[in-house]
């Protein structure tokens, strides 16, 4: 991708309103744009980001046995009359009718939406279990949006819901999301530990937090150093088989947020197995058995003959959310610092003296050579002074840059600087594609 011909509308100044370096970068790269409180545009290369986090997300749904649909972003107030949850909500959620004085509501969530679905299509325990997920724009009316897309009022949700004959085999669905949530971040390049959680307004008494480690978090983590170094569950995982061992691994150590903390439990870790970070909410998975089921009829015949109310869980990752905590987890003053497998672009290739018929040449061979081996490149062909092509490249945060100058392609070589070190290698313009593109294929490589 030419940068000449891209969107990219950069800011050298940060906006006031902009507390923390998501929302700074952000705004200042060029992702995104404010349309009102909380309410963002997203732009090409916010975008891009977006769909590389999606992507992960799908591919971890998939291969746990989540079924992809999609609901819509309006619902209609009776269904969460059914459930009884309309009144109790609050006032977060957007209630709004249409023009044949119906009430309907912008869907905080999907429970209820899932649930009446689920229920008009499933009469036996032979179609169990069943995980149905989605990927959605959410709308909740936050009283004080802050911090660009971590606090929004609209951003988008991947909703996983499981339905099971027993709180057993519900129990099995729950451990699948749970190893799943593990690979899904560490495919993204960050660490997200499992915490024990407060169930809130979804309901239910089984419930974690993925909580991403970073200097700036919202929330304070009471964490045993040692979960924090367990390997995530590798590519060969068997979701068919028995998750008890890795579960019970992954929660018998302490770790809590500060609302969950229990000093008394605390005081039981050893002193030097003990650390206090800061963290952020990623994902959120919950078992709430049959709170939704119930209120709303949602039955299967069993093998007894007999009727039975459906166990549930609802599994969520903030997806837009996401990208604001992964440049807080990975940034430094001059922007961020993007893990290969969610970069916008894996490579910048900068022309220095663009419109010399020699480095034209070079730097449209190099982005040719890049892309053939499935690098993805954005070539600042721009006639721009090269220190603000040095720092447009840091602002937007790809994890190679290539620069291409006469003078170096006297020598026959190219600088190759990797983002997350800052270090900087000369490099022989012959070598350069292949170098980067071993490095770019080791990094998405899925283990």
């Amino acid at each position: 991708m030419r940068l000449s011909r891209f969107y990219l509308p950069t800011l050298k100044e940060t906006p006031g309103d902009a507390q923390i370096a998501s929302h700074r970068f952000m705004l200042r790269a060029g992702m995104i744009r404010q349309q009102a409180a909380g309410i963002y545009a997203w732009l090409p290369l916010g975008l891009r980001v977006l769909r590389k986090i999606e992507a992960i997300v799908r591919e971890e749904q998939d291969r746990a046995g989540a079924v992809e649909m999609l609901m819509p972003t309006i619902q209609p107030a009776n269904l969460w009359q059914e459930s009884g949850r309309y009144d109790a909500y609050g006032p977060e959620m957007l209630r709004i009718e249409d023009r044949s004085g119906r009430e309907m509501l912008y869907g905080p969530t999907n429970e209820e939406m899932i649930t009446e679905i689920v229920r008009a299509g499933t009469r036996s325990y032979k179609q169990l279990p069943l995980m149905l997920y989605h990927v959605q724009w959410k709308f909740r009316d936050e009283l004080r949006p802050r911090f660009g897309v971590m606090r929004g009022r609209e951003f988008l949700m991947k909703d996983t819901y499981s339905f099971d004959l027993t709180p057993e085999d519900a129990r099995r669905s729950y451990l699948k999301m749970f190893v799943a949530y593990l690979r899904t971040f560490e495919r993204m390049g960050v660490r997200a530990v499992p915490v024990r959680a407060d169930p809130g307004p979804i309901g239910g008494d089984l419930s974690h937090e993925f909580v991403l480690l970073t200097e700036n978090g919202e929330s304070e983590v009471f964490l045993h150093k040692g979960l924090a170094d367990l390997p995530a569950p590798g590519v060969d995982t068997d979701f068919g088989g028995d998750l008890e061992p890795l579960f019970a691994e992954r929660t018998s150590l302490y770790a809590r947020t500060d609302e969950m903390h229990d000093e008394g439990l605390w005081a039981e870790v050893g002193e030097a197995d003990r650390t206090t970070l800061k963290g952020i909410e990623v994902g959120h998975i919950f078992y709430f058995g049959n709170k939704y089921s119930e209120p709303m009829g949602a039955k299967v015949q069993g093998p007894d003959g007999q009727e039975h109310e459906i166990e549930m869980g609802s599994y969520g990752i903030g997806v837009s959310r996401l990208v604001g905590a992964i440049i807080e987890a990975h940034n430094d003053e001059a922007g961020p610092i993007w893990p290969v497998p969610v970069a916008p672009f894996h490579c910048g290739v900068v022309n220095l003296k663009a419109g010399d018929a020699e480095a034209d040449a070079a730097c449209e061979a190099l982005v040719a050579e890049l892309e053939g081996q499935g690098v993805e490149v954005l070539y600042d062909d721009t006639g721009d002074r090269a220190g603000e092509k040095f720092a447009r490249m840091d602002l937007i945060g790809l994890p190679y840059a290539v620069t291409v100058g006469p003078r170096g392609l006297k020598e026959g070589k190219v600088e190759v600087k990797t983002r997350a070190t800052g270090e900087k290698q000369e490099v022989a313009l012959a070598d350069a594609a292949s170098m980067i593109a071993e490095r770019v294929r080791d990094a998405l490589a899925v283990r």
